[in-house]
């Protein structure tokens, strides 16, 4: 029988070198397969049982190069699951444009179905009646589009604009051979460039193979002009005006000739010259856009609800005298710094409102200055804000005060009754089948008329909507 020394010897000394290269090589073949993994995964037709080996594999672990070929991977996988997305938003709204009690569709836009789409996904209606065109577009007439973003070869983002840009040429009637053409030239060029270039790409295309609808998709951007704002971070909002070139230049021409009247130099009584604007021209042009935009508002006659339009900011009584730093509420933004809240309110108007000290949600409004119905209505509008449907961003100020319980059934004319509602939602409830129960607190619960809830839940005066 060997001993544990004849066999240490029969085995020879442990060489530590030959350890660390073997350990070294099983390290290296390790990566090898892993890295090989995910070139096969990339190269895979995307789908559950590709998405969930990608699942299994830690990004953190992978080389540098390999971690761009799993990113890439999943992009590919999202692209597939966004064409299933596109099958199940058209089974809930359907191939066309709802109509409204029998009326003609509302310039395409869905009644009921946008709102279906807009309360499971958590958009604006807005939002969800984008997704359902490009939806709509996409499967009725771009099958090979929707192929190549099954299959990962185009992104959502190429599909959306691919989508977008021929829209209107669909609609005029694009033979299914132009639509091809269209659809190989933009499904090859995404390949190797951005989503925006590719929507270029697409114009191009539309404006060579059908000259005459191009012309007229053209001449009918016209009445797609508009003017939006979007919240920004950092108490600043982006304000987009989408006009015609010729109106454009109107509009910058009367900045820069307010700018030029308020920055010309003025001499004091000495003869000497005030201190030099110190802001840049992109400043001074906003500050001349929002001048214009004040002194129209001060003149303007229109009062919905009795009461001017106006800006609104919600400030707590320590803050305003000087004695907290809390955060204000601009209402249609949300939290602004104390010091611009007091700046704002400094020559403004001001009302009581009386919060719930927990919640912070209104629960009575002061009658020194108004009498019912007048501050009634003063007391939702600041309550709710805006637009009660879920999403809804509609100005309180701006839609209609609504009886949850109709006048009719026995509703009373009261705040835990009443609540604001955009023309548009309050007509959904009142002809299209969705209905509200209003609760007293200012939050309601909504029904769709195929029997989904959805539930608005009371606002705080501090919190932003």
């Amino acid at each position: 029988m060997s001993t544990a020394a004849e066999i240490a010897t029969s085995i020879g000394p442990l060489d530590e070198n030959t350890f660390q290269k073997d350990f070294q090589a099983q390290a290296l073949a390790s990566d090898l397969d892993i890295t090989s993994k995910v070139t096969e995964l990339l190269n895979s037709m995307p789908g559950i049982k590709t998405l969930s080996e990608l699942v299994s594999i830690d990004p953190g672990k992978l080389s540098p190069s390999s971690r761009i070929d799993y990113l890439t991977a999943l992009e590919r996988q999202t692209a597939w699951l966004q064409a299933l997305m596109q099958r199940a938003i058209i089974a809930v709204a359907g191939n066309d444009p709802s109509v409204a009690n029998g009326q003609e569709p509302f310039f395409g836009v869905d009644e009921a179905e946008r709102e279906d789409v807009s309360t499971a996904l958590r958009l604006s209606a807005g939002t969800a009646q984008s997704r359902i065109d490009v939806a709509r577009t996409l499967v009725n007439h771009l099958p090979n589009t929707c192929s190549a973003l099954a299959t990962g070869d185009i992104s959502l983002a190429h599909a959306n604009v691919i989508a977008k840009e021929t829209a209107a040429a669909i609609r005029d009637g694009l033979t299914e051979f132009q639509i091809f053409e269209v659809e190989q030239r933009a499904i090859a060029h995404a390949e190797f460039h951005t989503p925006a270039q590719v929507a270029s790409q697409v114009r191009t295309s539309l404006a060579r193979i059908a000259p005459e609808t191009f012309e007229d998709t053209v001449a009918r951007a016209r009445d797609t002009r508009r003017v939006s704002c979007y919240n920004d971070s950092d108490g600043m909002s982006t304000v987009v005006a989408i006009l015609p070139a010729a109106d454009a230049q109107v509009v910058m021409n009367a900045i820069e000739s307010f700018i030029r009247l308020a920055s010309a130099d003025i001499e004091n009584k000495d003869g000497s010259v005030s201190a030099k604007d110190a802001r840049n021209t992109d400043m001074k042009r906003a500050d001349a856009l929002t001048a214009i935009a004040a002194a129209s508002l001060s003149a303007s006659p229109v009062t919905p609800h009795r009461r001017p339009i106006s800006i609104n900011v919600t400030i707590d009584l320590p803050t305003l005298l000087g004695l907290a730093e809390n955060p204000g509420q601009l209402n249609g933004y949300g939290a602004i710094p104390a010091s611009v809240a007091r700046e704002l309110a400094s020559d403004g108007k001001w009302i009581r409102f009386i919060t719930d000290p927990q919640t912070g949600n209104l629960l009575d409004y002061g009658r020194e200055s108004y009498e019912p119905p007048q501050a009634l209505k003063d007391f939702l509008i600041a309550r709710d804000r805006t637009c009660r449907f879920p999403g809804c961003r509609r100005s309180a100020a701006l839609s209609d005060l609504d009886h949850a319980q109709s006048w009719e059934e026995g509703g009373s004319t009261s705040a835990e009754n009443l609540g604001a509602l955009c023309r548009r939602h309050h007509r959904l409830k009142t002809h299209d089948g969705w209905s509200v129960t209003s609760h007293g607190d200012g939050s309601c619960t909504w029904v769709s008329p195929l029997g989904k809830k959805f539930f608005t839940p009371a606002r705080s005066i501090h919190d932003a909507v």
